[in-house]
């Protein structure tokens, strides 16, 4: 038992670590092609980014003032962060990512878990499947208090998600006879 309840957190770990690598790679990919636009046309870049600071509000001579001084002081951090959204601390990092989804599965997995143990057997899908609801519908409503977001509707979303998705989990484990309801 033990290694299958690893398998789905070694492969949600690898999925995320995969997917996390794509788009790591596309901002490396981005930075060499701006490296190399950088050193083609150095006055189109200015007036680039002076047009990006023009659109948030800046007056076209401020704008070209501060696009000429940040890409004097480093030209590439300047494009990576106005104009492909690419900071420091917003870079992808697969292997954080990674760790995170394992930690996060594994945590997420053990209420159903712990429900599954103290059930009676006769009623085990659907005290799982309701105490598994309730706590998808409690962790809603804290990730939305946390960023400020609407409780009720990101609650809702949560819980009507996450019902969709054992439905249908159900729903195929009953057409190919690997779950009695």
């Amino acid at each position: 038992m033990q290694a299958s309840l690893q398998e789905p957190c070694r492969y949600l770990t690898a999925g995320e670590y995969v997917s996390v690598s794509s788009q790591s790679d596309t901002e490396a990919a981005d930075l060499d092609r701006e490296r190399e636009e950088l050193a083609d046309d150095w006055e189109f870049e200015v007036a680039e980014l002076a047009e990006i600071y023009e659109k948030r509000g800046l007056e076209a001579e401020l704008s070209r003032q501060v696009a000429g001084q940040l890409m004097r002081h480093d030209a590439l951090s300047a494009h990576a962060r106005d104009e492909l959204g690419i900071s420091e601390s917003m870079s992808v990092r697969p292997v954080q990512a990674a760790l995170a989804s394992a930690a996060t599965f594994a945590v997420g997995a053990s209420l159903p878990l712990v429900i599954a143990l103290v059930s009676p057997l006769v009623s085990l899908v659907w005290i799982v499947s309701g105490g598994s609801l309730l706590a998808l519908a409690a962790l809603g409503a804290m990730s939305a208090r946390a960023g400020g977001a609407p409780v009720g509707r990101a609650s809702a979303r949560v819980t009507f998600w996450g019902a969709l998705a054992m439905a249908l989990t159900a729903a195929v484990g009953a057409l190919f006879g690997h779950v009695g309801l």
